[in-house]
Parts: C-alpha cells; structure tokens; sequence
C-alpha cells in the first residue's frame, strides 16, 4: 500500500514537474520573443524627436520662415477643475483669470480633450510650472515643440503659405515641398518606472532635419509689389490684385504678390474668410483682354506678311459679325498702321490680324506660348488656364480670342508670355525655388517658338505703347520701356452677358533693347474707365519695375528726361507709310494701277475724307516727288556703324549725342533730295 502512494506521488510529481517544465521551454524558447517584446512595452517607452523643419530664405539670404522651440503648457479640460486650474494657471503665467476660466470652460463645453493655455513659456514661467509638476500637480503637461515663424508677418505668404498645429504644410510652398522642408523624425527608447517615468536612455535614432530652402524671390521687391497692388486694390476699389515680377532670361521669380493677404503665423480658424488665402497669381484665371494682343500681333509677324508698317482698316472703331456688333474702346479709327492700331488697342485691328492669321495658326501660337497649360511651380492649386479646343470655336470665336476674350490665363502665365517677347523668341519655365540646402536647382532648357527678329519687332511696337498710346502712365525715368495695356469685360455666367467691371492689366519689361525684368500687373474687379488697364494696373508698373532696375542696378539706357523728339519718335509718317505700303492698302480703297509717287496725296485725301485715321499728325498735299534713292533705317544702330553705312552710299550725316540711334529726319524710306543730309539723334 505504501509503495502504491509513493508510486501515485512519484507520477503527480513527475506530471507536475513536466507541466512546469513545458511551460519553462514555452516562456524562455518558445515565445521568448512575445514575451520580451510585452515586458519591454511596460517597461520601456519610445518617444518621438521631431526633425527640425527646413527654413526658408530670399534669394540673398533673408530669412522668410523658420521654425523656434517653443515650450507650451497643455490641459485636458474634462480632467481639471475649472476653478483652480485657472486661479493656480492664471497667477503662475500671468493671465486674465476670468477670460481662461471662460477659456476652459468652453473647452469643457464642447467636449475638447487638449486645449493650450499658453504657449512659448518665458524661462521663469517654465520653471515655475516644472517645481510645482515635482511637488505632485500632474493635470497639466509642459509640451517641448517646434514653432514655424514668419519674420516679415504678410510679405509673400501666398508664396510660403502655413502650417498646421502639427506642423505641417497647408498651403503655399510649405504645401508644395512639404516632403524636403519636413525632413525625417527620430526617437529615443527610455527605461521607465513603475509610474512610466524616464530612466534612462537605451537606443537613440537622431532626426534628419528637413532641408532648407533658397527662393528666387528678392523680399524688396516683394514688399514693393505688396504695397503697390494693395493701394491700387483699394483705390480703384477693385476686388483682388496680383503682381508678378520675372527675370525673362532665367525664369527667376523675382516678386509674386497677391491682395487681399493674410498672416501665416495666425492659424486659420473654421469660419474664417477663405479670400485672403487665395492666390491669385497664380490660382484664379481671368480673361486677359487686349494684353493677349502681344500673342495675336506676334502670330501676324510670324505667319503673315504684317509688318509694323502695315496699314490695317479698323473700320471707325465698329465691326458688325452677323448679329453680334464689336466696339473699339478707345475710340474709333479708319485705315492706321499696324503699329498705331497696336498702341492705342484697337479691337478692330486685333481682329483684323487675327482674320489674317486664322484658327489653326492662332490657336498654336496660343499653345506655343504656354496658355493652356500648368507652369509648373511647386506651389498647390495652380490654374492651367482654359484654352478652348479648336472643335469647340464659334463663328466669332477667332475674333473674341484675337482680343483676348474666350481664352483664360493667370498673371504667372502672362509673365512667361512677357519673358518671349523681351528675351528674343524663347518661351522660358518659371522658377520659384533656386536653391535646395546645397544644391542649385538646375535651369530648365528654354524652347524657342518665335524668330528673334518678331519678337524685336514686338519689343519695339510696345514700346510705341508707352512712349505713343494707352500705355503712356507706364513710362519710366531714365530707362526704355515696352508693354500692353489691357481692360476685359467681366463676362456674368448668370446673364450670359459681359458686365460694366474689368480685369484691368498692364504687361511690360524693361530696358526695351535688352529687357532684364518682366512685370506683369492685374486688378480684378474695376470700375469705369479709372479701371482700365492703363489708368490702374500701368501706374503700379511704373513703380515695381523703377525698384527692380534700381535693386539690381540696371544701367540708364535714357536721359532722366526725355526730349521732345525722343518722346515722339515713333509717330507714324502717313505720307511715308503710304509710299511705302501702297500694294497692303484694302482692295476696296485703291485703283488699280495706282503710281507709288501718287501714295502721299492719296492718304492726304483718305484721312480729309474720313476713311482714313491716324495720329494727330498735320497731313497736307505733298508736292511730286523726284523718283531717286530713299533714306536709309538707322534706327538701333551704333553711330560707328550709322557712320560706315552711309559712307559706303555717301551719305551726308549730321550725328548728334551718343550710343544708339533712335531718331533720324528725314524718316526711313523718305525721297533722298541732292545735297541733303540726315539728321540722327543717338541716346545711351
């Protein structure tokens, strides 16, 4: 009996020996892993150390944003009492005690689990707070952040756009280069307390900070741009403005404003009017209106045998197309040149060309010129513009199209337009961003789609703009200057009719013979004429594009003043135009078999008899004229070369002043009399 029970004792120990054994291999082999992993997670903690964000900078180095260590104090507001967090917070950080009791308690109202009673803590602040958390007060937590900082408050904050609570790009480039400016998080592994506080460090991962960025924009001439669209939005109480300033050779972004504004450092509350954020540079297309001429007058040059020269019938400033009845908003003209037809802005003569020109062709200078189409900048939201395709043009669309009507663009994307024209035919991708922390961001390779000489022919055409027409308050002091103004009809979806407010916009660049900077203004929004683009938007022209060539000390091509002569060196000659262009007059005007000698009287009788209209030049009755040689074009060149020239023809010169021929008498192809000599007035 006795051996039975050792026996049964024997086997429940050994069973019980077993099982303790089983589970011993289970814990400390089998799942040795779960197990270790579940006592380091109550053991250990593993804290996050956020990546410095990428700063950001002018292209000379001035700080546009950057991030600042913030220290804040955080509460649960359904886990405190209302009444002494805010007597014991309000005494230690110094604020209102009843504005942070209503503070808390609207918290606690609606139910917020995390409020921040204050945030970036002075040192004693700090301290104070961190004695009173050793002595056992633990329903308030001391939060160590990053604070994103905007030094200069407004200035470009459609450009750098905001951040979020968490720090994290919401708009502007902060948004666009989120991913570089945000770099990569670290974290440190802590041995912990039974009450989860911090030991000691096991393993560390340091932060990559996130890399910082150099733009091409100059904070001068971005602060200059700000303050001039702000004042003619308010005084020409238009709805919004933008500005764009750009360097035409690199693409280089100079200056991107848009009115109204905001502050980035404030965070955006729900509620909050989403207008100020807008950028519209760049997000809100607009239908340009006569600045698209420049697109419509270079397709001519390049497709058709137009010429600055060219007499064009604008047809009294009114052209009727079945049921549908176009206006000159300048007033009306007969048979004009080109040239005159482009600086007043004659719808009529846009129109014209554009019949010239045709669909297909307008429409591919269209693309050409980069409408339609998304520049590309790493900024959220981009407008691409609306450019109708071909299948979808009307019986009048080539006419609205050739005035800058039935097409949208953004003010970047008249820029880059702009920057064809005055850097020789190259259509240019624009550049915000010029450098990434150490690397220079690479020039994309330029594409050229007009010939170098029409876009010198458009360069001096819109010149005669402001020295000539509608463009005159755009004039600079000391410096040559070419643009376009332009007044769109805000078209009313609603009515299907356009309204009695413009888009008022001025489009230029500076010096004409080699343009350095590209300016482009819009108002949104304007009323009556002092809405139009030269009265609102060239004024803000002057003034933005005076700075750029002062901040990057352009030399003066002009005297500060210019004399008379030189202010009216492009009036058009009509008697000479008509000699000269006598075979491009319409049809229905001249007889066939006219003399060429005969071309001074004719357009002597065309502007008495109303068919022709002109610049306010007196016109009378030439004498016949001696068939012989004509004068020479000395305009744009350089007195050696005048010089050489007219000594090969022998050619009497008088030369006055230096560099540049710009004004000759008699003018370019005028009869050469025997014994005459040239008149040549050279400016540097």
């Amino acid at each position: 009996m006795v051996e039975r029970r050792l026996t049964v004792l024997a086997v429940i120990v050994l069973i019980w020996g077993g099982a303790i054994l089983k589970n011993l291999i289970k814990l400390q082999i089998v799942q040795h892993d779960v197990y270790a992993k579940r006592a380091r997670s109550i053991q250990e903690a593993v804290v996050e150390i956020p990546a410095p964000r990428g700063s950001i900078y002018d292209r000379e180095g001035r700080p546009l944003a950057m991030s600042l260590a913030s220290r804040d104090v955080v509460i649960n507001p359904l886990k405190v009492d209302v009444g002494v967090a805010s007597d014991l917070l309000g005494q230690l950080l110094h604020l209102d005690r009843s504005e942070l009791f209503l503070k808390i308690q609207q918290a606690k109202d609606g139910k917020r689990g995390y409020l921040i009673v204050k945030k970036e803590l002075s040192q004693d602040e700090y301290e104070n707070l961190l004695h009173l958390k050793t002595r056992g007060v633990e329903w308030f937590t001391l939060e160590h952040k990053s604070q994103r900082h905007y030094p200069n408050g407004t200035l470009a904050a459609h450009v750098l756009g905001s951040v979020d609570f968490e720090e994290k790009g919401n708009a502007g480039i902060e948004k666009g280069l989120e991913k570089e400016l945000r770099g990569v998080p670290g974290h440190i592994r802590l041995l912990t307390d039974v009450h989860r506080r911090g030991i000691s460090p096991q393993t560390t991962i340091p932060a990559k900070p996130g890399t910082s960025l150099v733009l091409t924009i100059d904070e001068r001439l971005q602060f200059v741009a700000e303050r001039e669209i702000a004042a003619a939005v308010q005084s020409h109480n238009a709805a919004s403005g933008s500005v764009v300033v750009m360097r035409p050779d690199t693409g280089d972004i100079l200056a991107l404003a848009s009115y109204p504004t905001y502050d980035p450092n404030v965070q955006v509350e729900r509620g909050d009017d989403p207008k100020p954020r807008m950028n519209h540079a760049f997000s809100v297309p607009f239908e340009p209106g006569s600045v698209f001429k420049v697109i419509t007058y270079s397709a001519g040059f390049e497709s058709t045998s137009l010429r600055p020269e060219s007499l064009i019938n604008c047809n009294g400033g009114i052209l009727r197309l079945g049921i549908r009845t176009i206006h000159d908003s300048h007033g009306g003209t007969g048979v004009v040149p080109a040239s005159y037809a482009f600086a007043h802005s004659s719808n009529i003569g846009a129109i014209q060309v554009g019949f010239k020109v045709g669909q297909p062709t307008m429409y591919d200078y269209m693309k050409r010129f980069g409408f339609g189409a998304k520049t590309g900048l790493p900024l959220p939201g981009e407008s691409p513009g609306k450019v109708y395709k071909l299948e979808k043009w009307g019986k009048t669309s080539l006419a609205s199209v050739s005035m800058g009507q039935e097409v949208s663009v953004t003010t970047v994307q008249l820029a880059q337009a702009a920057s064809v024209v005055a850097n020789g035919g190259l259509l240019v991708k624009p550049r915000l961003v010029l450098k990434r922390g150490d690397r220079m961001e690479p020039l994309p390779a330029p594409v050229r789609i007009i010939k170098p000489e029409t876009a010198i022919t458009m360069r001096q055409m819109m010149e005669g703009v402001v020295l000539n027409g509608t463009g005159s308050r755009a004039r600079l002091a000391g410096y040559s200057g070419g643009g376009k103004t332009g007044s769109a009809q805000i078209f009313d979806y609603a009515t299907k009719h356009y309204t009695h407010t413009y888009n008022g916009s001025y489009l230029g660049f500076a010096p004409v013979t080699n343009p350095q900077v590209v300016v482009v203004v819009t108002l949104n929004g304007t009323h009556g004429e002092s809405g139009f683009g030269g009265s609102s938007a060239a004024p803000v022209f002057k003034v933005v594009t005076s700075e750029a060539l002062r901040v990057f000390d352009v030399p003066k091509d002009l005297p500060e003043i210019l004399p008379p002569a030189l202010v009216a060196k492009n009036a058009v000659d009509l008697n000479d135009l008509a000699s000269a262009e006598l075979d491009r007059l319409p049809e229905n005007l001249l007889e066939d078999g006219v003399d060429e000698d005969a071309a001074p009287s004719l357009a002597a009788t065309l502007i008495a008899s109303g068919a022709m209209q002109g610049p306010p030049v007196a016109v009378a009755p030439a004498p016949a004229k001696p068939r012989g040689p004509r004068v020479p074009n000395f305009r744009g060149m350089t007195m050696r070369a005048v010089l050489a020239e007219a000594a090969a023809k022998g050619i009497a010169i008088l030369p006055a002043g230096n560099g540049i021929a710009r004004v000759q008498s008699p003018p370019p192809g005028a009869p050469l009399r025997e014994g005459e000599r040239i008149r040549v007035q050279f400016v540097q």
